[in-house]
């Protein structure tokens, strides 16, 4: 065989550019410390995490308010360089199967943006001839964080900046399925604080997350506080649990759109909520409510901008029991899957920039009943505004969580915000502007829907405490 040196020169010049762009990328993102190292936060054992993070605790009593900024300004400049929101991006949906990475890079981006930070704890005071009080947002200790595979990055991003900006240090039980990406964030939050003179173990987890590990968590007499983002069982098993509680809870948004809507704005709006992330976030649309005057004109304008109707009662059977694996049950695999991939499983052929799939169906559909996590969107028809309002209201099953309306009508708008009493109520956009993207307002993925403290913060993270210093400091 004849060697053609050009080739081979060509070959070998490749070859030394990828390793070097690979080394140049690994020495960007940087190497996590390895397990078990001084600021490493990661820990065999949940009793050790807990300890570790109490250790913490108790060194973190001892720094200032100006401390505690500069720490969580390190998180945020560690979770905003580009290579880290590249790396978590990636990452995430490769390991757990779901989502969008482009989508997944801008939430993790906002997020650590816009979570509030020391300045949410705001100082209340009263002064008269009796002296001076005041109330101050102190920490619980150590918290115990249990965060979703759905959204794993996000909301171990807000989280951390929300608990330790109200003093606290924090053991996270990460869904098993986002083990790895939290790993490296964990270590790389770690890195961050450390580089900034916090005390090490503000942070930390197990190595092998585990429902047990999760239960051992829940009932160490350390943790102070638990707060659990995910379905409604492990927000059940949160609230029974008999420690201070936070639940952020499953929903069913349903968005209603009624004849004096904005529709070409509407459909718009729709189509980028309910496709965000494939319809992983839990305030995204679930399901379109719409007057039946402007039902052909809205679907008409959500196909213009990205969605596909599917109209066959057979293609429709296909979809239930690809994504369903009983009427009650989904199949997780499915889960955050793209609507071109959704699409190709049931033997369609999408044209090119499909994000959505919508279907006709009447309001007892599995589709309209169940939260999916699909972009799969049921529209539904009814004959007027209060119809809609109402049939909106028996979906969302009182759950609290997210509702939408698209309507010009400022009396319909008041109505459906007080009848469904939701944490998020967005009028006239997607929903995911509840969250500060798009839509004014700071940023959170920790929707504290069944406990009540909705979009939680950092004083959500703290206790009240009154201190009263009787007969002096009143200067008027």
């Amino acid at each position: 065989m004849t060697l053609d040196i050009a080739v081979l020169e060509r070959l070998v010049d490749q070859v030394v550019r990828e390793v070097a762009s690979q080394v140049e990328r690994r020495a960007a993102i940087g190497t996590p410390s390895a397990p078990g190292t001084a600021h490493d936060g990661i820990f065999e054992d949940m009793d050790a995490a807990v300890k570790a993070a109490k250790q913490a605790h108790l060194a973190y009593l001892q720094c200032t308010m100006s401390d505690r900024r500069r720490f969580v300004a390190a998180l945020r400049a560690m979770a905003l360089r580009p290579e880290v929101l590249d790396h978590l991006a990636t990452a995430t949906v490769e390991e757990t199967g779901m989502g969008d990475v482009d989508d997944k890079r801008l939430k993790n981006k906002m997020v650590a943006e816009l979570t509030p930070g020391v300045e949410d704890l705001i100082t209340e005071a009263w002064s008269g001839d009796a002296g001076l009080t005041t109330v101050e947002y102190s920490a619980f200790g150590v918290i115990g964080a249990i965060t979703p595979t759905t959204n794993p990055t996000e909301t171990l991003i807000c989280n951390s900046i929300g608990m330790l900006a109200a003093g606290n240090s924090v053991v996270f039980s990460p869904h098993p399925r986002a083990r790895q990406v939290t790993l490296w964030l964990v270590r790389r939050f770690n890195e961050a604080l450390a580089e900034a003179g916090a005390p090490p173990n503000l942070i930390t987890m197990v190595r092998e997350p585990t429902l047990e590990m999760t239960q051992s968590m829940m009932t160490h007499p350390d943790v102070r506080m638990l707060v659990a983002t995910g379905g409604p069982g492990i927000v059940d098993m949160v609230l029974r649990s008999g420690k201070k509680a936070i639940g952020a809870g499953a929903g069913n948004p349903p968005v209603v759109v009624d004849e004096t809507a904005d529709i070409d704005q509407a459909a718009c709006d729709i189509v980028n909520g309910a496709s965000f992330d494939n319809n992983l976030p839990c305030i995204a649309e679930k399901e379109v409510i719409v007057v039946d005057e402007v039902a052909d004109l809205l679907i008409l304008h959500m196909k213009r901008h990205g969605a596909y109707e599917v109209k066959e009662p057979a293609v429709i059977a296909r979809l239930h029991d690809l994504v369903f694996k009983t009427e009650t049950q989904l199949k997780a695999e499915w889960v955050g899957q793209s609507a071109t991939k959704i699409l190709d499983a049931v033997g369609v052929q999408a044209p090119a920039g499909t994000r959505l799939i919508i279907v006709e169906t009447g309001k007892d559909h599995p589709f309209v009943q169940r939260e999916m996590m699909t972009p799969i969107l049921p529209v539904v028809r009814a004959k007027d505004v209060d119809t809609a309002i109402a049939i909106a209201i028996e979906v969302e099953h009182g759950n609290r969580h997210t509702a939408v309306m698209h309507s010009k009508n400022v009396s319909s708008l008041t109505r459906m915000a007080r009848l469904i009493q939701t944490t998020i109520f967005v009028k006239n956009g997607p929903s995911y502007a509840g969250i500060g993207i798009g839509g004014e307002g700071y940023c959170s993925f920790t929707i504290a829907g069944p406990t009540g403290e909705g979009l939680t913060s950092a004083r959500t993270f703290a206790r009240r405490r009154r201190c009263i210093l009787v007969g002096d400091l009143n200067v008027r």
